[in-house]
Parts: structure tokens; C-alpha cells; sequence
């Protein structure tokens, strides 16, 4: 058996992991609240976009890890196809889950679809991109701690759809998310336990591109965009901001049936004082105006 180390790089990759898992589920989490506020095609491109930023994040999250592991004995390499697939997974499958969140009509009915269907698309994630490796020997999973991942995988997601539904407040949701980031990132490593190598020493090119060839510029690109698009999302204002801003203005603009303007080039003529003694009103002339002066 070859000897696996998951932290080659000490703390570093564990914590960014963890970090990119946070900031998926943080901004999902956000667009999955404006979903739920919005209708039509804005709810349609919320749910999109949460999609696509807790898939990114999970997808994010298993690989920057993957930077730190390695296999005593052999080099390690990944398929291309195989691991650009489980990026693609990821989002397709965590979109239809937050997707039956967004239009299910009973919501926990909704949630529990959802949950589950999330969480068998993020283990099926990383199990996917545990395929895309290549290595001088075999890979083998322990069957107890591979289910025992997936139940995590389906109560994180459960927990985080809960969360879109009943929580709103921006500091809630930010401790939300920093426990998905915590369940994604125990998911991940409780099946990156499961894992045995039986090492095959090989002189052979192994196939395939390196961590640091592929994933580590695939990994940057995605963890650019996760923080690009949170800044987006935060910026962009609420629904209930956009009608607090609606009715302030509404509010402040002048009402111009009300405002009594005088002809240009007249000032007011007293008029005579009435009779119970008040003070004397004033009139206009009335006539056609013709270039400031008036027609009698």
C-alpha cells in the first residue's frame, strides 16, 4: 500500500479549500434569497446563478485539496475530460436541486428533493473527479466511509437549501455558509479517508496533465469568478430595496396639479377688498397672451 499524504503543502491547501467552499455556498445561498423574492426570468437567472456558484465552490474546493495530495511511490496525473465532466456534473445536478427549492410548491416536499438530489451530485462530484486520476498502481475505496461521505454530502445540502428557505438576514446567511463550507470540506476528506492505493512501480509516462498544469489555472479562473460574482451580488440591490427606492421617490416628486403658475410677463393685480372687511385677494388678467403683453 502506498503511503497518502493530504496535506503535501501543510495548511495551505486545506484552508483555501475550505475558503472557496465557503464563498460557493455564501453566494448561492444569496441568489437562491433573491430567487425566492423574484419571479419570472430575474427568479429563473437567480437560481441559475446560485447553480452554478455552489457547483463552482464544491468543485472549486475538492481540487485546490487535491493540490495537496499525493501518493508515496508514484507521480499522480488526472484526465482532462473526466475532470472537466465533473465540473459540469456539479452545477446540472446542484441546479436541479436548488431549481425544485425555487418552484416547488411544497416546500418540504421541495426541500428534501432538492437536498437529495444535491447531495448525490456532489458526491457524485467527487467521486467523479477521484476517476480522473492516474496513478502507477490501484485505487480502492472503503465502502463504509464512501457511504458514510454521501450521507454528509446530502445533510450539507439539506441544510444549506433549509437555509436559502428560512434564512434571510445577511449575517445569518454568512454563518450558514461557513458551516456548508465546513460540511462540504468534511464530506471531501471523510472520502478522501476511503481511499487506499496499492502502488505499482512504473518507469511508463503516466497520461494526462499534472495539478499544477490544469488544475491549478482551471481552480484560479473559477475561484476568480466566484469573488467577481459576490461583489456583483452584493452591490446588486434587493427587491425590497428596489421598492424602498420606488417609493421614496414617489414620495419626492412635486405634484404639478397643484402648483399655480402665472402667465409669463403678468404680475397680480389686487382686486377689490370683499366685503366682510378680509384682506384684498389678488387675480390675473385674463385675456390672450401675445409676447408678454395681454389683448383686451
Amino acid at each position: 500500500m502506498g503511503h497518502l499524504d493530504h496535506a503535501t503543502f501543510g495548511w495551505l491547501t486545506p484552508v483555501l479549500s475550505y475558503a472557496m467552499a465557503c464563498t460557493g455556498a455564501a453566494l448561492g445561498l444569496r441568489c437562491t434569497v433573491r430567487a425566492l423574492d423574484a419571479t419570472g426570468r430575474s427568479r429563473r437567472n437567480w437560481l441559475l446563478t446560485a447553480a452554478s456558484a455552489i457547483g463552482t465552490g464544491i468543485w472549486t474546493m475538492h481540487f485546490v485539496a487535491m493540490l495537496g495530495f499525493g501518493v508515496t511511490g508514484t507521480d499522480i496525473r488526472y484526465n482532462v475530460p473526466l475532470t472537466i465532466l465533473s465540473l459540469i456534473i456539479a452545477m446540472a445536478v446542484v441546479g436541479v436541486g436548488v431549481f425544485a427549492v425555487g418552484y416547488g410548491r411544497d416546500r418540504t416536499r421541495s426541500l428534501l428533493i432538492g437536498g437529495l438530489t444535491t447531495g448525490v451530485g456532489v458526491a457524485s462530484m467527487h467521486y467523479m473527479g477521484m476517476a480522473a486520476l492516474r496513478l502507477h498502481g490501484r485505487v480502492m475505496y472503503d465502502p463504509l466511509l464512501v457511504a458514510l461521505s454521501v450521507v454528509i454530502a446530502v445533510v450539507a445540502a439539506t441544510a444549506a437549501l433549509w437555509a436559502a428557505l428560512n434564512i434571510h438576514a445577511p449575517a445569518a446567511v454568512a454563518v450558514a455558509s461557513l458551516v456548508m463550507g465546513a460540511a462540504v470540506s468534511s464530506m471531501h476528506y471523510t472520502g478522501m479517508f476511503a481511499v487506499r492505493v496499492e502502488v505499482a512501480p512504473s518507469a511508463s509516462a503516466l497520461p494526462g496533465a499534472t495539478a499544477m498544469q490544469f488544475i491549478f489555472p482551471l481552480a484560479v479562473g473559477l475561484g476568480s469568478y466566484l469573488f467577481i460574482t459576490s461583489a456583483f451580488v452584493a452591490l446588486s440591490p434587493t427587491a425590497g430595496e428596489r421598492a424602498a427606492y420606488a417609493s421614496a421617490e414617489r414620495l419626492t416628486e412635486p405634484d404639478e396639479r397643484a402648483v399655480d403658475v402665472a402667465p409669463p410677463g403678468y404680475h397680480p393685480e389686487p382686486a377689490v377688498a370683499d366685503s366682510a372687511g378680509g384682506a384684498a385677494s389678488y387675480a390675473y388678467p385674463v385675456g390672450p397672451v401675445d409676447g408678454g403683453r395681454a389683448r383686451t
